[in-house]
């Protein structure tokens, strides 16, 4: 069975952490009387849709754009990507780092968990070496691999002792690196690197499941959760940073449809409506973007179809190469997204990009058509096996599937059956290679184009859907890590995404934006330019 799997749902991903080039979206408070606190006793609740069930809140392993954001809202870490769109020293009062740049040494605040318990630089080495124990299973353990001996304690191959992460006092954490990772200090931004209480996570292990059991760090804490139904959080009074939390309190509804969310929004029983954990209804964008009340931002996100490199007739890389040459994704974006969004011709998002002018051409029909007939001659095969296209459910999901199910007959003459599952069970299936062709992306963790080429790296990698491999690439790729010349190690990685693009585990399809629509009396509300959420910020009028 494979491991599980990388996903934008909703949209996945992935992980917050700071830009270079990429900026974020945030709404700026105006000086109100109403901002101060003091000037007024009436509650300040955001309404906020979360779209469908978080898998958990545990940051270990929250890897869903939905988890993420309720783990940045409950707990809190060494650095926290700020307000500009940067990392700032946060759980952490200051952070020295060795001449060589592979020793960092964070010295703590005095900080407490939800619960009044103290909190040590022990938690942060027990919350990191849980993630990279190989019986924890965590999705994100691979972003840890920078860390010295990290990706081998994961693999089995070394002690979990080895790895380089080690609490010197409780207010002194000394973390060692494989290599020089400029980076890394943006990484202590992403969930992965969020710390746990440890006798909670050891006396429980459905911890994270259930408001009475979860303790966390952040700038709220959980004050209720009826599963599928609703969940909500408080202000947090034993947050280091409390003066600057203005919410009382937060309540998540999670209704998965998206029209009934912006007649939630409409109504006035919502806040906000759209953002990366839920797409705004298509057939409503144009009169809201008549309107102008409509918000449209990109972020550093690509959206694609992962084949199944092991079952045929994937299993050839000319049909693959087919199947995404197929695809009008100007049409897509235009006529169907209707949000912004661009064209993907590679799987590295603009920020990121390493080839302005992509890999290839969109709509390419008649080499589409030449390929398609190379690879079923290659394969001995006349006609193709009945094929599927699995998606998650939602309508803008449906909607793009149904374009792709449209294209591919039409410029192919291949009829391609649609399959929609719950969130969960698509996961599922995904994760334990049940699908032939299924959607999928992924959202930065990083501004990097290490972080979407990893992924790729290794055929059971965690999240490499499409279980591919090639030998030149993961060479390509290793070499890149201690290449210290930025100029060189761009065209390393260039190589390796030109490998991964002729051979095409995965399709791009178009590079994401998020669209949203919000009460002008919310104000603050932190989405950067990796499509993460945080509601520490946020006031309402």
């Amino acid at each position: 069975m494979r491991k599980s799997l990388y996903v934008l749902v909703c949209f996945i991903l992935v992980l917050g952490a700071s830009l270079t080039g990429c900026g974020n979206q945030k709404e700026e408070a105006t000086p109100t009387a109403n901002n101060d606190k003091k000037n007024s006793t009436e509650p300040k609740v955001l309404n906020w849709n979360l779209h469908a069930e978080p898998p958990t809140a545990d940051p270990g392993l929250a890897f869903d754009t939905t988890a993420m954001a309720i783990a940045k809202a409950l707990f809190d870490g060494l650095t926290r990507t700020g307000e500009d769109g940067k990392p700032h020293e946060s759980v952490a009062e200051k952070i020295d780092i060795s001449p060589d740049l592979k020793t960092y040494t964070f010295t703590l605040r005095d900080t407490k968990w939800s619960n009044g318990d103290p909190l040590t630089a022990h938690d942060f080495e027990f919350a990191w070496k849980r993630v990279l124990d190989p019986k924890t299973a965590a999705q994100a353990a691979f972003l840890m691999y920078y860390i010295k001996n990290a990706e081998k304690a994961n693999k089995g191959q070394s002690s979990l002792d080895e790895i380089g992460v080690k609490a010197i006092d409780d207010r002194t954490l000394q973390v060692t690196l494989e290599n020089p990772t400029p980076f890394f200090i943006e990484l202590t931004a992403h969930t992965v690197y969020l710390p746990v209480h440890k006798k909670t996570v050891e006396s429980d292990q459905s911890w994270a499941a259930e408001a009475k059991t979860l303790i966390g760090n952040g700038p709220f804490k959980i004050e209720g959760w009826d599963h599928k139904n609703k969940m909500i959080l408080a202000k947090n009074e034993n947050y280091w940073d409390k003066s600057a939390v203005k919410l009382d309190k937060i309540n998540f509804s999670m209704v998965e449809d998206e029209n009934t969310e912006l007649s939630m929004y409409e109504n006035g029983d919502i806040d906000w409506a759209g953002s990366p954990m839920s797409f705004l209804p298509t057939d409503a964008m144009p009169a809201l973007k008549e309107s102008g009340k409509l918000t449209s931002q990109p972020f550093a996100a690509t959206y694609w179809f992962a084949f199944n490199v092991e079952k045929v007739p994937f299993t050839n890389a000319k049909i693959r190469k087919a199947f995404a040459y197929a695809i009008n994704r100007q049409t897509i974006v235009d006529n169907v997204l209707q949000g912004g969004q661009q064209p993907a011709l590679g799987v590295l998002p603009p920020t990121m990009t390493l080839k302005a002018d992509g890999y290839f051409p969109d709509n390419d029909t008649e080499t589409a058509k030449t390929l398609l007939a190379e690879g079923m001659k290659e394969l001995g095969i006349s006609t193709l096996p009945p094929i599927t296209l699995l998606f998650n459910t939602a309508e803008i999901q449906k909607k793009v599937a149904e374009a792709a199910q449209d294209q591919w007959r039409k410029n192919l003459g291949v009829e391609v059956k649609l399959e929609n599952q719950e969130l969960k069970v698509y996961l599922q299936n995904m994760a334990q290679g049940n699908f032939q062709v299924g959607r999928l992306g992924w959202s930065g963790a990083f501004n990097d184009p290490i972080n979407f080429l990893e992924l790729f790296k290794e055929k059971n990698a965690p999240n490499n859907a499409p279980h591919w491999e090639n030998s030149e690439y993961i060479e390509l790729l290793n070499r890149s890590g201690i290449e210290p010349d930025p100029a060189k190690r761009k065209q390393l990685l260039a190589q390796a995404e030109q490998i991964l693009m002729n051979e095409m585990p995965v399709a791009p399809v178009y590079y994401y934006t998020y669209s949203f629509v919000h009460n002008p009396k919310v104000k603050g509300v932190l989405i950067d330019g990796l499509g993460k959420v945080d509601w520490k910020w946020a006031d309402k009028e």
